[in-house]
Parts: C-alpha cells; sequence; structure tokens
C-alpha cells in the first residue's frame, strides 16, 4: 500500500492577532495568539502533489499578515519543478490559499464543487461572507475550469492510492480535510477545519465561519478519518512548529515534516 509524506510551507505569519479576534467567545479575548500559514506538499517516491498555494503577499499585508517563505521557494528547496506537477488539491478558495495558481503552469486543480457554486453565487453578496475571497483570484478559478484544468468533485473523492478529500464544510461552505496514509497510519489533514489544536480540544469555532453547526461537526469526521488525535494536523496553529521537526537546519521555521509522530511534551 502507497503512503506519503507530508510536508508543510510556512508561508505567513501574523503575530498581531488577538484571541478574541480568532475565536467567537474567549475569556481572554486581548490576549495574543499568533497565526502562522501552511501550505503542504505530499510526495511518495517521485510522486508529488500539492496542497494549496500560499498567500499573495500583498494581499497579505493589507491583513498583517508578513511573508515568511514564497511557496515557489518552498517547492524548490523540496526539489519541486513547478513546471512538473501535475496535481494540485485546493481545500478551499480563502485568498490565503489561492496565491500562486499561476507558478504551476501544468497542473490539474482540484476542489470542491460545493466551494465554487459558493464563490459565484449569492452568498457572495454578504461580505460578512466574500471578505476572505478575491474577485481575481475567483475569476482565474473560472479561467482554469473553462481551460479544463479545474476539476469540480464531490464531496467524497478519491485522489491518489493512499489519499482522499472529504467535504465537511463549516469554515466555508466547501472546505475540505484529506485523509492521508502514512508510515505511521492514517493522518488528517484538516486545512481551516481546525485553524488550531484548541478548536478541536475544547470543541469551539474559529471566528471566521459559514456555518457553525457543520464547522463543529467537523470535529468529529475528523476523529473518524484519522486513527488518533496524534495524526490531525491543523492549518494555522503555530504549536506545528514545536511538535514537528524542520526537514533541514536551515529551514528551521520555514518547512517541517509533519507525517512523523509528533514530539513527546511539545
Amino acid at each position: 500500500m502507497k503512503t506519503w509524506e507530508i510536508y508543510a510551507i510556512r508561508h505567513a505569519t501574523n503575530e498581531t492577532r488577538t484571541r478574541g479576534v480568532n475565536f467567537i467567545s474567549d475569556p481572554d479575548p486581548t490576549a495574543p495568539l499568533t497565526l502562522d500559514f501552511f501550505c503542504w506538499v505530499l510526495r511518495s517516491g517521485q510522486d508529488v502533489i500539492i496542497v494549496d498555494t500560499g498567500i499573495d503577499p500583498e494581499k497579505g499585508a493589507r491583513n498583517g499578515h508578513e511573508q515568511v517563505m514564497s511557496p515557489p521557494d518552498g517547492w524548490a528547496a523540496l526539489g519541486i519543478d513547478p513546471a512538473q506537477v501535475s496535481t494540485v488539491l485546493l481545500t478551499h478558495a480563502h485568498y490565503d490559499h489561492l496565491g500562486y495558481l499561476d507558478a504551476l503552469p501544468n497542473a490539474r486543480f482540484y476542489m470542491q464543487a460545493e466551494e465554487m457554486s459558493y464563490v459565484t453565487g449569492p452568498w457572495m453578496e454578504k461580505q460578512t461572507f466574500r471578505h476572505a475571497y478575491w474577485p481575481d483570484e475567483i475569476a482565474r478559478l473560472v479561467h482554469l475550469l473553462y481551460e479544463g484544468r479545474l476539476h469540480l468533485h464531490g464531496r467524497d473523492h478519491d485522489v491518489a492510492d493512499g489519499i482522499s478529500a472529504h467535504w465537511v464544510g463549516g469554515h466555508c461552505a466547501g472546505q475540505e480535510v484529506l485523509r492521508i496514509r502514512t508510515d505511521r497510519g492514517w493522518v488528517v489533514l484538516a486545512s481551516d477545519a481546525l485553524h488550531y489544536y484548541e478548536e478541536y480540544e475544547r470543541g469551539i469555532p474559529f471566528a471566521v465561519a459559514f456555518n457553525i453547526s457543520d464547522m463543529i461537526a467537523a470535529h468529529d469526521r475528523i476523529r473518524d478519518l484519522a486513527d488518533s488525535d496524534d495524526h490531525v494536523l491543523p492549518a494555522h496553529d503555530p504549536r506545528l512548529l514545536d511538535l514537528y521537526p524542520a526537514v533541514s537546519p536551515d529551514l528551521e521555521g520555514r518547512i517541517l515534516r509533519l507525517d512523523q509522530a509528533p514530539e513527546a511534551g511539545a
């Protein structure tokens, strides 16, 4: 059975956020809580799959997000030629996940059909729901669809041997998680279904939500898909830097290896 390595590129960070901004209700809303930004690479032998493409640094800067490493630089550090990448999974279409679509000129992109319906439908009339999307990036998705380079799939989708995508909704209408077979078992890359481990541990929602009930129900779905809570990976938690090793000393704080077991007590 095929197993995959999982690499996280920490492409941006925001150290100015507070708990009250990140969580809908918090007993200490003014306390700081860093928001890190990751995109991912899945690798099995010579096979490479990119998961999300990071954030355009100029767009990120408007919200106080500081670039740490561009995703193309991260791919290069992992020995990946973007022109050779054929498969890119988009877990949803928020702007911090679509920043470098055109850096992958020969790839085919895969995304939940419900996310495309959401970002091109009437909910986008409401500023509350559209504020994490950029119209030029959504237009690019439409062009990729017409070019035959974007595949919109159903709620459960087999990506490759050892990788499947599963709709959970909540954070946005088409949020998905990935179930990935690794040497240590089934790992769930939760993407923004979990921004922080704390959401999962305490059963609380993140502040940016389309449907809070789906967001909370996603916790149970993640538990069903993962081999254990130690096999769950959130998308924005700086705790990942303590739990998982850098791929090399010179990439400390920038590229992590996530398919290995987390460090005990970290």
